[in-house]
């Protein structure tokens, strides 16, 4: 059987078992679109806060907008209260959402210090009433994210996995590190195994997700999915290089000029979404990404983030074209 497949997440079927990972302040509607084009069988959205959006944030609200190109899409809520996770998870089925998600495996301590996060980890019987919550209020697919652990000491994955299935959720995504190694260290993707051997429901694995090789190893762990976060960023065709190894092709052309015809493209599309000051602030953060290997990237990185104008950062990619095609 192929590795890559469709994927039945409920009653939702995506095309394919390759997933981008939510991250915040980058997989936004521009990205997400790109990714797809990428060969992504599904794309799921930076969090999005319950309680900001209980409250009526106009930047919370806008988050949750779909754009008719990104489907099939998941967005992710997160959250410390049952009312308004479910408020959350019927507004993200409103906006067009295929997938609602609940992140539980965040380890960022603005996140936790709110009772969201990796710290729903360490009580079970309220992150179960969440999912519940959410289960119960919308007629979309409900998913769990979360890690294999909080320390080194005990793994949680199964336990974890268990609990989601209990709570109707149609899959769960395990990060194969523990919360205290937030993305460093080899994932433990034996942990992840043990889940998938165990539930019913299907098993993504995420974690430190590079290249087709380390694909493989979770798919052939059992995994129905992988799940990709930051091998995505600064190549979001990285879906149809995984695709292509396993077929025995050649990757995509990844030659710095063709990452920077992409991302050019991607800025002006920020730029058409938010408009320019916010879409320029928004490509700076993904800048060492896409240039990293270029021909003196460190001075054209400082050059780049002191640019203010879409019209100016056109003129530094034209002059760094200009010189790579020399």
């Amino acid at each position: 059987m192929s590795l890559i497949r469709p994927l039945k997440i409920g009653s939702f079927t995506v095309p394919n078992n390759l997933i981008l990972a939510p991250m915040a302040g980058i997989t936004d509607s521009p990205f997400r679109v790109l990714c797809l084009k990428g060969g992504a069988g599904l794309v799921c959205a930076e969090m999005v806060s319950a309680h900001a959006l209980h409250y009526g944030n106009e930047k919370s609200g806008r988050m949750l907008r779909v754009n008719p190109k990104e489907h099939p899409v998941s967005m992710q809520i997160f959250g410390a209260d049952e009312t308004t996770i479910a408020e959350a998870a019927k507004n993200a089925e409103a906006c067009g959402a295929d997938i609602v998600d609940l992140n539980a495996g965040c380890p960022v301590k603005k996140i936790n210090k709110a009772g969201a996060g990796c710290v729903l980890m360490k009580d079970e019987a309220k992150l179960g009433r969440l999912l519940e919550a959410a289960v119960k209020s919308v007629k979309i697919p409900v998913t769990l994210k979360t890690r294999i652990a909080l320390t080194h000491k005990e793994l949680l994955g199964v336990r974890l996995a268990k609990l989601a299935e209990n709570c109707g959720c149609a899959a769960v995504t395990l990060h194969a590190r523990a919360a205290v190694d937030v993305h460093s260290g080899e994932p433990n993707i034996g942990a992840v195994a043990e889940a998938c051997a165990t539930v019913k429901i299907p098993v993504i694995g995420n974690g430190g997700v590079l290249t087709a090789e380390t694909a493989k190893k979770f798919l052939q762990a059992g995994c129905a999915g992988v799940m990709i976060g930051r091998g995505a960023i600064g190549n979001p065709f990285i879906f149809q290089d995984i695709i292509n190894a396993f077929e025995g092709k050649e990757p995509a052309s990844n030659s710095p000029e063709k990452r920077l015809e992409i991302y050019l493209n991607l800025i002006r599309e920020n730029v058409s979404y938010y408009g320019e000051r916010i879409g320029v602030n928004r490509s700076r953060k993904t800048a060492g990404y896409w240039i990293k290997d270029f021909p003196n990237a460190s001075e054209m990185r400082g050059l780049f983030v002191r640019l203010d104008t879409l019209a100016d950062i056109e003129k530094l990619f034209a002059e760094t074209l200009s010189r790579l095609c020399a």
